[in-house]
Parts: C-alpha cells; sequence; structure tokens
C-alpha cells in the first residue's frame, strides 16, 4: 500500500531546501520505491513530470551519464524572451530615447520612464515582458539610472582663460609681498527654523528629527543671509550672517568685520588688500554701490583695495567656493538651522584637515535695497582702472576726490 500522503508530507518540507535537480532525484527516488507505477503517483502527489522523474531514475541508476555539474544540461531550460522576440530590444531602445531613436510623440516621452510604465507600454505592443525583465535589458543595453549633471556653462567671453591668468599673477604678486588676498561671496540664503536641511545624521532607527511639513518664511525668524570672506594664505575664513537684504552695503560690513576682527592683526603692516569676487550678485562689477562702500572702507582703513572679478559664468572657480562654503554645507548637513545663533555655532565649528578656522557673527543691521548712487557721487570715488579689462579689475585708493 503506497503512503501517498507521507509523500506529499516529505516533498513539502524539503521543497524549499530543493533545486530543480535534487527534486528531480527525489521524485525518482520515491519512485523506485514504489515500483512499477512509482513514476505516475508520484507525478500526482507532487506535481513533478513523469519525464523529469524517468531522467531522474536514469540518473540515478548510472550516475556517470551526468556529463555536467550543474542542475541543467547546457542549454535546457526555457529559452530567453529576446530569442523568441526578436522585435523587444529595438521597441525598448525607442521608447527610452525617442528623439534619437524613435517617435518624439511617444507617450512615455513627457512621463517618468520607470520601468514599469515601460513594461505597460511594451505589454500594448504586443510584447510578453514585465518590469525585471526590462531593468534587465536596460542594463544589458548599458543603461543605469543617473541625474542632471552641470557641464553646460553657456557661452564664455572670449578673454575668459586671460582673466584667470592676470588674476592669478595678480594674487601670486600680493602674496609673496605680505599683503592680504581674500576671496568674497554670498552664500545661499537659508530658512531659519525647524525646516529640512539637506543630508543626514545618526539618529536612533526609527526616530529621525521632525521638520517642518512646508516650507514656507517664519516672519519672526526670516531668513539667513551668509556672506563669506576666504583669506588665501592663511586658510581662515570670515562669515557675516546677514538678517536683512543681501546688498553691496552688506558685502563691504563683512569684510569691514574681517578686517578688524581678524585681517588686521593678521596683517599689521599691510597697505594693500586684493579681493577676488564674481562677476555678478551684491559685489558685482557693475555695482556702484559696491565701489562707494569700498571707497569708504579704504578711508577708513588706509588700505588701497584692488578688486578682480571672475569673468562672467564662472561663480564656481571662486576659491571661497570649494574652500569655505562647501565645508559648511557639509557641516550642518541634515541639521535643521533652528536659530541664528545656531547657524553661527554650525559655522563657527566647520574644520578640515587642513587646518580651516572659521569665524561667524550674526549682522542684525538693516541693509535697504535699491539704493541709487548718483554719478555725482560716484565721480568722487578714488578708482584706477588696470589697462586689462578695466571693467573687471580696478584699485580704490584711500582719500576720496572732492565732490
Amino acid at each position: 500500500m503506497v503512503d501517498v500522503t507521507a509523500i506529499r508530507h516529505r516533498f513539502e518540507l524539503l521543497s524549499p531546501a530543493l533545486d530543480e535537480r535534487s527534486r528531480r532525484l527525489l521524485a525518482a527516488a520515491e519512485s523506485v520505491a514504489i515500483g512499477y507505477s512509482g513514476p505516475s503517483v508520484v507525478a500526482r502527489v507532487t506535481g513533478v513530470s513523469r519525464r523529469a522523474i524517468r531522467q531522474g531514475m536514469r540518473e540515478l541508476q548510472d550516475p556517470q551519464s551526468v556529463s555536467h555539474k550543474g542542475i541543467r544540461r547546457p542549454g535546457g531550460g526555457r529559452r530567453r524572451t529576446t530569442a523568441t522576440d526578436t522585435t523587444l530590444k529595438s521597441d525598448l531602445e525607442q521608447l527610452v530615447e525617442p528623439l534619437s531613436r524613435g517617435d518624439p510623440e511617444s507617450p512615455l516621452r513627457w512621463t517618468c520612464k520607470s520601468v514599469r510604465k515601460l513594461a505597460v507600454e511594451l505589454q500594448q505592443r504586443g510584447h510578453q515582458t514585465s518590469h525585471r525583465m526590462v531593468a534587465e535589458l536596460l542594463h544589458e543595453l548599458g543603461y543605469s539610472l543617473q541625474a542632471n549633471r552641470k557641464t553646460l556653462a553657456g557661452s564664455s567671453h572670449p578673454d575668459r582663460n586671460a582673466q584667470f591668468e592676470y588674476i592669478n599673477h595678480k594674487v601670486n604678486q600680493y602674496l609673496s609681498h605680505h599683503q592680504p588676498v581674500i576671496s568674497v561671496d554670498t552664500k545661499k540664503r537659508e530658512l531659519v527654523g525647524e525646516f529640512k536641511n539637506s543630508g543626514r545624521e545618526w539618529h536612533p532607527c526609527g526616530h529621525p528629527e521632525k521638520v517642518r511639513v512646508h516650507d514656507f518664511v517664519i516672519p519672526t525668524l526670516g531668513r539667513a543671509t551668509p556672506y563669506g570672506v576666504y583669506d588665501l594664505a592663511r586658510n581662515t575664513g570670515w562669515v557675516s550672517v546677514g538678517v536683512d537684504h543681501d546688498t553691496a552695503a552688506f558685502a563691504v560690513e563683512s569684510i569691514r568685520r574681517w578686517w578688524h576682527s581678524m585681517g588686521r592683526e593678521a596683517y599689521a603692516k599691510a597697505t594693500q588688500l586684493l579681493i577676488t569676487a564674481d562677476a555678478g550678485g551684491s559685489n558685482g562689477a557693475r555695482v556702484r554701490l559696491w565701489k562707494l562702500e569700498l571707497q569708504k572702507l579704504a578711508d577708513e582703513t588706509g588700505l588701497q583695495i584692488s578688486v578682480g572679478h571672475l569673468p562672467p559664468g564662472t561663480s564656481k572657480w571662486n576659491k571661497i567656493e570649494h574652500r569655505l562654503f562647501s565645508f559648511i554645507s557639509q557641516n550642518w548637513r541634515g541639521k535643521p538651522l533652528v536659530s541664528h545663533e545656531v547657524i553661527v555655532n554650525l559655522i563657527a565649528a566647520t574644520t578640515t584637515k587642513t587646518g580651516l578656522k572659521v569665524r561667524a557673527q550674526v549682522d542684525t543691521n538693516r541693509y535697504p535695497a535699491g539704493i541709487k548712487v548718483a554719478q555725482e557721487e560716484f565721480a568722487t570715488i578714488k578708482l584706477q582702472r588696470d589697462e586689462f579689462h578695466g571693467e573687471w579689475n580696478y584699485t580704490i585708493s584711500p582719500g576720496r576726490r572732492p565732490s
């Protein structure tokens, strides 16, 4: 009497640990134990085909007949879909790259091309596929998930490289004479309060720091405007955290605070100051108020202030971007900037392996926007433009001209 229940129970217990070959051999062993009707009985109980059972019985009788060590013999198993569906790959490429290989009016041209949506579109074209197969085929075709890359700088000025060389020569000249050289710029304005800040921090599992859902400005806290000054020779930085508009007056006030807090002590014998800055923004090359405020600073300090503006569209090459601002962003990643005090402390705690030291301070002054500088007042600035691109390179000397 064949105990069908026992056979079924053994197969149910062992199935999770069996591969195709071992499952075939187990079914064959059960069939041999039963006798003549074994393959039919075991096939009904286990679901293994009689053909597979007979193949297993041959392998049990003559193990040497198995010429391969794999589960299946070479070439065994179901054929790949791409072998039976020859247009699957080409149709997939048309969907992924509609502009270069297919129809620009493709329904997926203006949607997220996820593998599931690609699979649905291929199925509508008559292909038998799934999102897993689509993902596998995309990798075979050399595709991968990629974000945008900022590499298109747009049109560049014909003297772009020459300006960089000119600034570099001037910087080396000032440094060799132990005169201060600073790089200045405004960092991205930040919302103050319990807002999400990019990045991740270590927290107990399942207990992330809670922040606001919407990024609406809190009127009582407003925004923070960090303006940085980076000393190229000493690898030190100063950051004024403004609470009002980012204007030229705020920019020069930040330089003034750097000089009185750090620069004057480090360069006690200095007679000149070189500033490298972007061509736009509050310290832009065409901003009259920037030059007027620098004249006031030159009169106060007695320094001859030279400015070298980077060519338009090259702000990422400004030293302060990758020697100061990038490390500040790393230091406060994942930390909500809940107050101006927190911002100042996070900036001041920024360090690097090369010895960067930073000081920061909140600037509570008000800097109204839209201030116009009249031609008569602008004419009092003791401005001397360089022969090479005087709109980018100029010097402001102390002692304002009479109006």
